[in-house]
């Protein structure tokens, strides 16, 4: 990519950079795939006859998202081979996304999960009309359907989710809290601190791709949750140390064995417990937890 700061094609991707990868990290669940579609949307956008373009915005917006559903169908693929559970790639987010409630809401790991159980299609209207609030017609372009079944696919998108998103927003506040409430059971090998803090129907989901220990398939229960965590994280032969982070909007940890990162946790949280714990510890999705990573919606 160009470095000249008066280059129009140049400025104008720029100034659009953060929201396209918003944009494109929602609908994959990957920043590393995003990074690859924001290539790829740029080499497009500089063959592109600027005077043409009447809203480079939507313009950008709607070439983004055609590269991305193409990535989305080849991560399909990649995912049915796949060891164990996957998560979304974790982000390290500013405090201020935490502090956006939709925005945070948009980017939970509880959300991106639930994004997965959509089809591509379907999950690409739900992100740019919940979270981005594009007018069908923008949304028709952008993936090549026509308005009234754009809306039918928007509709059916969302009660899907609906069904599924956790029932009431918690504040980054009380996120917090529970999150420190956990920290320190874990910290201290607690037992009956950390079932205290887990819902009795807790649901831990860890992600070592095949390269790290992580369990093959969920463990549902918060006295089954314990034995996994204290057996294996609390009683790691190095030295375990924890530290607190916003993790795609939503306090997190960083959880690190002597002083090497092994992982990053994050929760969901309803009525002051946690009712779900996902753990991601292939390293292949821990590159974009070394700084924040500025995210907009706008």
């Amino acid at each position: 990519m160009s470095d000249n700061a008066t280059d129009p094609a140049t400025e104008a991707f720029v100034a659009h950079r953060n929201l396209l990868f918003t944009v494109v990290y929602e609908m994959l669940g990957s920043a590393a795939d995003a990074e690859d579609v924001l290539q790829e949307t740029w080499l497009r956008w500089v063959r592109v006859d600027l005077e043409q373009v009447r809203d480079q915005r939507a313009y950008l917006v709607r070439v983004a998202t055609r590269q991305a559903l193409n990535r989305l169908r080849t991560m399909s693929r990649r995912k049915e081979s796949y060891v164990g559970p996957w998560l979304p790639e974790p982000l390290l987010t500013s405090p201020d996304v935490a502090e956006d409630v939709e925005l945070a809401e948009s980017m939970s790991m509880a959300l991106m999960l639930v994004l997965e159980t959509l089809s591509p299609t379907e999950r690409a209207v739900f992100v740019l009309r919940e979270a981005f609030d594009l007018g069908y017609d923008e949304i028709a372009d952008a993936v090549g359907k026509s308005t009234a079944a754009v809306r039918q696919i928007a509709y059916r998108a969302r009660r899907h989710v609906d069904a599924r998103r956790p029932r009431e927003a918690v504040s980054p506040r009380e996120t917090r809290a529970v999150l420190e409430s956990f920290q320190h059971a874990l910290d201290t090998g607690d037992l009956q601190g950390l079932l205290d803090v887990l819902a009795p129907d807790t649901v831990l989901l860890s992600d070592g791709g095949g390269v790290k220990q992580a369990a093959l398939r969920p463990i549902a229960g918060a006295e089954k949750v314990v034995r996994f965590i204290l057996g294996g994280i609390g009683k790691a032969e190095s030295t375990l140390t924890t530290d607190h982070t916003v993790v795609n909007g939503r306090p997190g940890l960083l959880l690190r064995l002597d002083g090497e990162l092994d992982g990053i946790m994050a929760v969901r949280v309803e009525a002051g417990r946690i009712t779900g714990l996902y753990y991601v510890r292939n390293p292949e999705k821990l590159t974009h937890v070394t700084s924040e990573n500025p995210l907009t919606l706008q």
